[in-house]
């Protein structure tokens, strides 16, 4: 039997995650730029391995509402560590995987990831309002869609903020506790704001997609630097071996030498 509340929200999800995908990712690739910058097949791994990771991070971040409701306030502390840190653990999975974990391309995988986690969180909001009420109510949907749009953009905030890059790329360091404590804020402010009435619920996403844009800003050089292939070898890749990029793979090639005769 189809669930109405749970095909809508998975439309949702999967089209505010793959529009960020193909919108932002896809900058990166060609024609928009002369040669694609990552595995096009990775990214389409990574995204799908982030919808199902996102299943048991669904329930914490429903328990974490229902729990925000009833005034349980130690039960909601409880959810939303096991939400952050359980987000953050999966993503260093990824990080240390020798799928994805290898090249210079790594950034664009862990957006992936996290974007394919933020698509099934927002299905739950969505399908959690629809489910819940008889009559959808028209601030009640946008609040609902609002939260949709704020979840998918603070994990793919948080997959930038989470990523360790030098100074020379990045002016800020970052690392996992970066990201968790963005994650916590922005997933307790999610929470508070429906307490506060239709204002509030609406007031909350808005300040929290507000917050993630400027931070995926200020952390979207680490995509830009990524090199293209046959801009020269990543320093971690030996020589002898093709660089991480799949199909995509080039090295520049050395010109034969001149050695004085007119060319056949």
């Amino acid at each position: 039997m189809v669930v109405a509340s749970l095909t809508i929200g998975g439309v949702v999800g999967v089209l505010l995650s793959g529009a960020f995908l193909w919108w932002e990712v896809g900058r990166f690739a060609s024609p928009q730029v002369p040669v694609t910058r990552f595995d096009e097949r990775k990214v389409l791994a990574a995204y799908t391995v982030g919808l199902f990771a996102g299943v048991p991070f669904a329930v914490a971040y429903v328990l974490l509402l229902a729990s925000m409701a009833n005034g349980a306030l130690p039960g909601a502390l409880l959810f939303l560590v096991a939400l952050v840190a359980g987000t953050e653990l999966a993503q260093v999975f990824v990080t240390r995987s020798q799928y994805w974990g290898a090249g210079v391309a790594l950034p664009f995988y862990l957006v992936s990831f996290r974007a394919g986690i933020g698509g099934i969180l927002a299905l739950t909001a969505v399908a959690a309002y629809l489910g819940g009420v008889a009559h959808p109510q028209a601030a009640g949907t946008a609040a609902a869609l609002l939260s949709a749009v704020a979840l998918v953009a603070v994990e793919v905030a948080g997959a930038l903020l989470s990523r360790r890059e030098p100074r020379p790329i990045a002016s800020r360091t970052g690392g996992p506790l970066a990201g968790g404590i963005f994650g916590g804020v922005a997933f307790f402010l999610l929470g508070l704001g429906p307490l506060t009435g239709a204002a509030g619920a609406i007031a909350a996403p808005l300040v929290v997609t507000a917050g993630a844009v400027l931070a995926y800003r200020g952390r979207r050089v680490l995509l830009e630097a990524v090199p293209a292939p046959g801009t020269g070898t990543p320093p971690s890749t030996p020589a002898d071996r093709p660089l991480p990029y799949g199909r995509t793979d080039a090295r520049p090639t050395t010109p034969p030498a001149d050695d004085g005769r007119p060319p056949a």
